[in-house]
């Protein structure tokens, strides 16, 4: 069998040192979309944003599950849930019925994306994620949750909730 460099010891599946981001093709399930660089995270709205977020959060959760060598399950279910529904609050928020809906779909974001940073620093600190891993997600944790904000802020100036 061929080795890739992704690949540490064949036994039956892949391990990775969760270098996910270079894969483009899961094993198991088959392609993998395509990251923002940090050039088009810059660029980008947050709809792209909080899409490309919720791929890493998946990744995160298929390594935290499958790949990595301690097979964290609990905390890995819940940044799932908090930070991939960042992105499909976002995404209910275009199609938003008023000003009032939207600020409420965004809030929601807001504080699924906070819930996520929680979850992330405890992950971190309890070392199931590495310096650089933790970093990497953090920073984009961080760009989201300081857009939300903006969004938030702006929002309850327009409809007079503040």
């Amino acid at each position: 069998m061929e080795e890739k460099k992704y690949n540490k010891k064949w036994s039956g599946k892949w391990k990775t040192n969760m270098n996910r981001e270079q894969l483009t093709v899961n094993r198991k399930r088959g392609p993998l979309s395509k990251l923002m660089n940090e050039e088009e995270k810059h660029k980008g709205g947050i709809h792209e944003l909080s899409y490309d977020f919720g791929c890493r959060i998946t990744r995160l959760f298929q390594y935290l599950t499958e790949d990595a060598e301690y097979k964290e399950y609990v905390i890995s279910k819940q940044i799932y849930r908090s930070g991939t529904s960042v992105g499909a609050n976002v995404r209910e928020s275009k199609h938003a019925q008023s000003d009032a809906d939207f600020l409420s779909k965004m809030s929601i974001a807001y504080k699924e994306a906070d819930e996520t940073d929680y979850w992330l620093n405890l992950l971190h600190d309890n070392g199931y994620l590495d310096e650089t891993q933790f970093n990497s997600l953090n920073t984009d944790s961080t760009r989201i949750l300081k857009i939300l904000t903006s969004i938030v802020k702006t929002l309850r100036q327009k409809v007079g909730k503040e």
